[in-house]
């Protein structure tokens, strides 16, 4: 199998739906020819294309491709509902690593509406029909976003299995905040103090409204080549290596009556493992990590699935500051898709960007300093998680 580089990342500056007058072709080409220039190749070089997106007709991914050029490659449309960018990403590799290809394109985007996430297809059965009936028959149902039902009652699972304390919550939505003010890509550059993420309108306890993640709209890609072609065309000053990555979908234990399992925990924590394996790489190498912080909630419990801290220890990582500047690793400097935001099919593909930024050295004010290994985690509901392990190469 062939070794799998980014040589080339792009996303656009995330928005709030129908505040800027685009649509998915012009995200598309926005975020992929910054990711041509970055890699600093042409279109024709790209030989095969993976284009992300949950909202759209059949054939909206070719559609944002041809912004780009029309080469006849072989273009494939992906939707894992959150974890779409990521999974556009997972499959742009393997065609790289087992030689389909030798440089592949991952592209993503979305254009939303409004509001909280709601049923699409009402006349048929709901991919998250088994999920919800498992949430119901333990905690019933509130006048609430299903999702923040789902990732909320996943916190309270975990207060109270180990009496986490709420406010670990709440400052998590902080610290995001706070670090996006620095991310201009970010939807929010707002920073608040932990009284006022508190304060905040309550969405579903623990969770108030600084503690979820927006709609969005915008766009994300990154280019994928071998080793080959990367050193064949002197690319070392920009490639990181895909050194592990690993999806996974349901288990069985998904519907075991655990709460956390319902988010997403074990898909999470098998993914982790898999990836660490491939990589040799794992949380004890790493210094910055970007993961699927759509509720506070569900950035807690991954600190546990990607094994960071032991059972129960989740919230004592946040609350005594080992995941911010200063600490044993920097998570989500990005903002997170709490502040940030979150365009279903582009979201793993900015956690791409600035993980890639991170470990060249081109973060600007979010720089985590010394960053040489670098942590991805998306999930999608209904259910893909994909875990993605970056490393800056030693030569170049």
């Amino acid at each position: 199998m062939n070794r799998t580089y980014v040589i080339g990342v792009g996303m656009t500056k995330f928005e709030k739906p129908g505040s800027r007058d685009w649509d998915y072709p012009d995200m598309g080409r926005e975020a992929g020819e910054k990711a041509l220039a970055d890699a600093g190749i042409e279109y024709s070089a790209i030989e095969e294309a993976y284009i992300g997106y949950c909202y759209g007709d059949s054939t909206a991914g070719q559609r944002a491709l041809y912004e780009l050029g029309l080469t006849g490659i072989p273009a494939v449309n992906v939707n894992n509902n959150c974890s779409t960018g990521s999974s556009a990403l997972y499959l742009a590799r393997k065609s790289v690593q087992y030689g389909m290809s030798d440089v592949a394109l991952a592209l993503g985007f979305e254009k939303m509406e409004k509001g909280s996430l709601g049923v699409k297809f009402a006349d048929r059965t709901t991919p998250l029909d088994k999920h919800m009936m498992a949430m119901i028959d333990k905690r019933g149902f509130a006048p609430s976003p299903p999702a923040a039902q789902i990732f909320g009652n996943a916190g309270r699972e975990y207060m109270e299995r180990y009496g986490t304390d709420p406010e670990a919550f709440a400052k998590i939505g902080e610290k995001n905040h706070r670090h996006s003010v620095n991310n201009p890509y970010s939807q929010f550059r707002d920073e608040y103090s932990l009284e006022d993420i508190k304060n905040a309108p309550m969405v579903y306890d623990p969770l108030t409204k600084l503690q979820c993640c927006p709609t969005s709209d915008g766009g994300g890609a990154a280019v994928v080549a071998s080793e080959r072609y990367v050193e064949e065309h002197g690319l070392w000053d920009r490639a990181i290596e895909i050194a592990g990555q690993a999806m996974t979908t349901d288990f069985q234990n998904t519907f075991d009556g655990s709460d956390m399992g319902v988010a997403g925990f074990y898909m999470t924590s098998a993914a982790a493992k898999k990836a660490y394996e491939e990589a040799g790489h794992g949380p004890e190498d790493a210094q910055v990590i970007e993961l699927h912080d759509c509720f506070s909630a569900n950035e807690l419990i991954t600190y546990e699935g990607l094994g960071l801290c032991e059972e129960g220890k989740a919230g004592d990582l946040i609350m005594d500051g080992a995941v911010t500047y200063g600490g044993r690793w920097v998570v989500n400097p990005s903002g997170g898709l709490i502040s940030k935001g979150h365009p279903l099919g582009a979201t793993g593909l900015a956690q791409c960007s600035e993980l890639t930024w991170q470990l060249r050295g081109q973060a600007d004010a979010r720089q985590v300093e010394g960053a040489k290994v670098g942590i991805q985690h998306n999930i999608g509901l209904g259910g893909a998680a994909v875990v993605t392990v970056y490393t800056k190469p030693e030569r170049g």
